[in-house]
């Protein structure tokens, strides 16, 4: 059902849907290197920061699909609710479950960057950033939500 929305509220799902689109972007980046056979040298600042080690490891992947294409399904998801779906009463609990789920799966591959693979990849920590910002800023609607019901 759909509701009135504060000019705040507007705002926070602008800012969601322009997080989203950075998402997209940086997770389609990851997909092309990801099925790149090259070298690249974009994120190779030596031993500790290797795109490539990261995005070709086992991990990069899950039941064969892609951890970057589950981004970019993942991030759409979240551009759809902030954009064609904020006007549902139920959008702002959606988003910050979608966006949690998001977080705790950026932060699981973190965990294997940091403690299995030993190196970091700047586009994974740049999307990691991002599902951060989404989930705070889908935490503050869903707050804000609850308190005006």
């Amino acid at each position: 059902m759909p509701v009135a929305m504060t000019s705040r509220a507007r705002i926070i799902f602008a800012l969601i849907a322009i997080c989203a689109a950075a998402g997209i972007t940086i997770s389609s980046v990851s997909l092309y290197h990801h099925y790149g056979s090259s070298q690249t040298t974009y994120c190779d600042f030596g031993e500790n920061f290797n795109c490539d080690i990261v995005n070709r490891s086992t991990y990069s992947t899950v039941f064969g699909v892609p951890d970057a294409l589950i981004g970019i399904l993942g991030y759409a998801g979240l551009l759809g609710l902030a954009t064609r779906y904020r006007t549902r009463t139920a959008t702002p609990r959606i988003l910050l479950i979608a966006a949690l789920a998001g977080l705790s799966f950026a932060l699981y591959l973190t965990y294997i960057e940091a403690f299995v693979l030993a190196t970091w990849c700047v586009l994974c920590l740049s999307s990691l950033v991002v599902i951060l910002m989404i989930t705070a800023l889908s935490s503050y609607l869903a707050a804000s939500s609850k308190l005006q019901a």
